[in-house]
């Protein structure tokens, strides 16, 4: 008979557990794709809806309004009507790639995809309405489809609490451990978080630099809302199983080969599935685009194009935007420069030299919300208790309301709307020939760095988000961050 050494018995009972595992992770996989197919057709079922109610309150509002030659409709025409529309709004969706798994940056790209197909949509049916034998106003669908963009805003946001709340109760859910805690594990954990669709749920992150164990990494986000803690590598089987992961995510770019087989190896024991980021990733990633051909996915590193019909609107519209907010807040300007005036001696606004585009230097204007006393140039407060700031000035850089007089910078061409944060010099002579990108385009009031919970932090040391605006920038990318800017106000954040 036959007898094992400890060693072997070992060996066998893994090999057992493994076959016996390997099933049950498929299932799972599979339960998982299934559910993930169900969200997409409930999120394409609520866009289609959202339209479909869209039209029938642009119907409603043309007749409350009194716009047009108020004619009535049959209500199998405005049916039909309402199930062109939406499905043309939900094809070009579609195309567009809404459907697709994950969240970008600060969810701008979500708003600035409705506000461009609704557009895209209105164009469409245009001319359609030139030619069609039947008579239906144009009007109701310029306001069904400037409606879509806010009742789809509400939508997605339902739709995004109902899934989180079903991820809470752990359905769908997969639990991930990234593995590198750099620039990249913290978009890789930013982009998880914010997607709930997605029910993958990072629970730690690894690093093999002892420094970083125990550091709170938080997402890419309007509030630092969810951190994870940072626990000293190396990746063990162990370490896998202690967390019950379900993934590995590789979060380093240019892993030692070694390394990367080792974690293969050691997620393949875990029962365990393994993700990672491609190798030669460039510190402005932006700037590359990703192609597949044959399979073989390249990579192709080039500058971002020059949209010359973007480029001939925006001046005028910050222009234009800028001088009606200035009358139009007019009154809100005397409040301010009186509860300034009232509250420390000194100028009611604050000038300082900034760098624009090119390197070119202006003054900036601001409310003044600081002692005179304090250094004219240095590094902003990141504390509302900094001791420079007065009583007002901490209600006015919470509001940002100490930002208004930078629409005088705006109409005489130094600053844009949107666009990244103007610097000091002192800063700017520092930069590197990445951060020095910031400076091909006219800086903004604000931008993706501006809304974020990283504004806490100095802007060059956070250079993904105006790397991402310029190489992405559109006018519905301004409007969106514009809307995104109304709604970050009215919540004092």
């Amino acid at each position: 008979m036959n007898s094992f050494s400890v060693e072997e018995s070992r060996l066998l009972l893994e090999k057992v557990d493994a076959s016996i595992a390997a099933p049950k992770v498929a299932q799972k996989s599979a339960l998982r794709n299934q559910f993930e197919k169900l969200l997409t057709l409930v999120e394409v079922a609520a866009d289609w809806l959202t339209v479909v109610l869209a039209v029938n309150c642009g119907y409603g509002v043309y007749h409350i309004l009194h716009l047009g030659r108020r004619l009535q409709y049959p209500a199998s025409t405005l049916a039909y009507v309402s199930f062109a529309v939406a499905t043309l709004f939900v094809l070009l969706l579609d195309r567009d790639g809404a459907y697709r798994s994950g969240s970008s940056l600060l969810r701008i790209k979500e708003t600035e995809r409705s506000l461009r197909v609704s557009a895209q949509t209105f164009l469409l049916i245009l001319p359609i309405t030139f030619f069609s034998s039947y008579l239906f106003s144009r009007w109701i669908f310029i306001i069904a489809l400037t409606a879509v963009p806010v009742l789809q805003a509400i939508e997605r946001q339902v739709l995004y609490l109902a899934v989180r709340s079903l991820r809470a109760q752990g359905v769908g859910m997969q639990r991930v451990v990234i593995y590198g805690a750099g620039n990249s594990g913290r978009r890789v954990f930013s982009a998880l978080v914010r997607s709930a669709k997605l029910g993958l749920n990072p629970v730690v992150i690894v690093d093999d630099n002892p420094d970083l164990e125990g550091h709170e990494i938080y997402e890419y986000a309007y509030r630092r809302g969810h951190s994870v803690k940072v626990v000293l590598g190396p990746i063990t089987k162990e370490l896998l199983e202690k967390h019950h992961c379900d993934y590995l995510m590789v979060a380093i770019p240019n892993l030692d080969a070694d390394k990367f087989a080792s974690a293969m190896q050691i997620a393949e024991a875990a029962n365990s599935r393994l993700a990672f980021l491609p190798g030669h990733a460039l510190i402005a990633e932006e700037w590359t685009e990703r192609a597949d051909i044959d399979g073989i996915l390249l990579s192709v590193v080039g500058r971002s194009g020059k949209d010359w019909h973007y480029d001939l609107a925006k001046r005028p519209f910050d222009f234009i935007a800028s001088l009606a907010l200035i009358v139009l807040l007019a009154p809100l300007w005397m409040v301010v420069a009186l509860l300034v005036r009232l509250d420390s001696k000194g100028p009611i606004l604050f000038r300082q030299v900034r760098v624009g585009k090119n390197g070119k230097l202006f003054g900036l204007y601001k409310f003044r919300s600081m002692f005179v006393e304090a250094p004219k140039y240095g590094f902003s407060p990141t504390n509302p208790t900094d001791p420079r700031i007065t009583r007002i000035g901490r209600f006015l850089r919470r509001t940002s309301l100490d930002e208004l007089p930078q629409l005088l910078n705006v109409v005489r061409g130094d600053m844009s709307l949107v666009g990244p944060r103007p610097e000091m010099p002192f800063i700017v002579r520092q930069y590197d020939a990445v951060q020095r990108q910031r400076l091909e385009v006219t800086p903004g009031i604000t931008g993706l760095w501006q809304l974020s919970a990283d504004r806490a932090l100095l802007i060059h040391e956070n250079i993904q988000y105006d790397l991402y605006y310029i190489r992405h920038r559109s006018f519905f990318m301004d409007f969106a961050i514009l809307l995104h800017t109304l709604f970050f106000a009215m919540h004092g954040v």
